[in-house]
């Protein structure tokens, strides 16, 4: 997968303003909440997208991530990035 060039380090994605993003019982995961709908998030998804509050860079994201995570630290700076960058591209996220 190609990561778009504006997916740097020191980027601080958030939530675009029409979605929302939340625990959800029923669906046991996080989701995105939109108007037509609803996206039900996998753990990693969640995990990144809750960090993802517009203060939080890149970097930072990944650096909570290999602290929650430590087993997964070789495949997180990757999969991380290549997230918010789907996310962007789907508009779930800015900058």
């Amino acid at each position: 997968m190609n990561i778009d060039s504006s997916v740097t380090d020191d980027v601080c994605p958030r939530l675009a303003p029409h979605f929302v993003f939340r625990w959800e019982d029923s669906q046991n995961a996080y989701v995105i909440l939109y108007p037509e709908g609803l996206i039900k998030l996998n753990v990693s998804a969640g995990e990144i997208l809750k960090r993802c509050d517009g203060v939080r860079s890149v970097s930072a994201i990944v650096s909570e991530l290999r602290t929650a995570f430590p087993g997964a630290d070789a495949q997180i700076a990757q999969s991380a990035r290549a997230f918010v960058d789907v996310a962007r591209g789907k508009g779930w996220l800015r900058w």
